[in-house]
């Protein structure tokens, strides 16, 4: 499958999807985010695949969106810059928090704006230790968008969320690990290696269980118990019926490797 701005790979049961214009730092014009909906709508129907990862090309992950694109203006007359959220970007962050497999992000560089919230809406992020995340928003008069006033205060706690966004600071690696926003910061040179290779562990899991916990975390953050407890136990059931379940069983009892297929 061929796109003009991003890359898809499959292989092994991993399918990266790279950010493609690295002269731009990866900036996202629409027709961009459009190829990524595109991309995802494929791997969620497809099933060829049961693990993502995302990165970016060159020294930055995603400057965000593209502003150099004139898309988030209108003219002379006033600007309505929801509107490519609303056409663009939240289909996009909506369709990344449905996917029915894990998300690794491979943060390389800088994640700034967009950037930034499409790099949290992994399940797991690896970051080089150069990277940075960085909510611009306020140094151009705009608020935080693509689910950043969201992800944000549950990854970092309210504080330091809120002055993310209010005073636009870069947040580097090491800092977004103690934070809780990220997985871990490694050394540049094995970014990729510890991604993929987690990526690798990922897709040989059993693939429903993964979707079910990157659901059921999501949905529990903003549940009482008794809802948490009712959906832990909806998705045990639906766990429980998979081949996979009776393989991680039989590999339990015979002291071996679980062999999980997706099933």
């Amino acid at each position: 499958m061929s796109y003009q701005h991003i890359l898809l790979e499959e292989a092994g049961g991993v399918a990266t999807l790279t950010l493609n214009r690295p002269a731009q730092l990866n900036a996202m014009p629409t027709a961009m985010v459009a190829e990524m909906i595109h991309a995802l709508d494929h791997l969620r129907d497809a099933r060829t695949s049961r693990c993502l990862l995302i990165t970016g090309a060159g020294r930055a992950f995603s400057s965000g969106a593209d502003l150099a694109g004139g898309e988030l203006s209108s003219g002379d007359g006033p600007s309505d810059t929801g509107k490519v959220l609303e056409s663009h970007f939240n289909p996009l962050l909506e369709r990344l928090m449905a996917l029915p497999m894990p998300i690794v992000t491979a943060l390389n560089g800088a994640a700034a704006g967009a950037g930034c919230s499409l790099a949290l809406a992994a399940d797991i992020v690896i970051a080089g230790r150069s990277a940075y995340l960085l909510q611009a928003f306020i140094n151009i008069g705009l608020v935080p968008d693509v689910g950043a006033t969201w992800l944000l205060p549950r990854l970092a706690g309210k504080a330091r969320a809120t002055a993310m966004m209010m005073l636009g600071e870069r947040i580097k690696a090491e800092q977004a690990e103690s934070w809780g926003l990220i997985y871990k910061a490694v050394d540049d040179e094995a970014l990729l290696p510890e991604a993929r290779a987690l990526a690798q562990k990922l897709a040989q899991g059993p693939t429903l269980a993964h979707a079910l916990i990157r659901q059921g975390i999501r949905a529990c953050l903003d549940s009482s118990l008794a809802d948490a407890l009712r959906l832990e136990r909806d998705n045990q059931r639906l766990a429980g019926r998979t081949a996979d379940f009776t393989e991680g069983v039989n590999a339990f009892m015979e002291k071996r490797p679980a062999r999980f297929e997706g099933k």
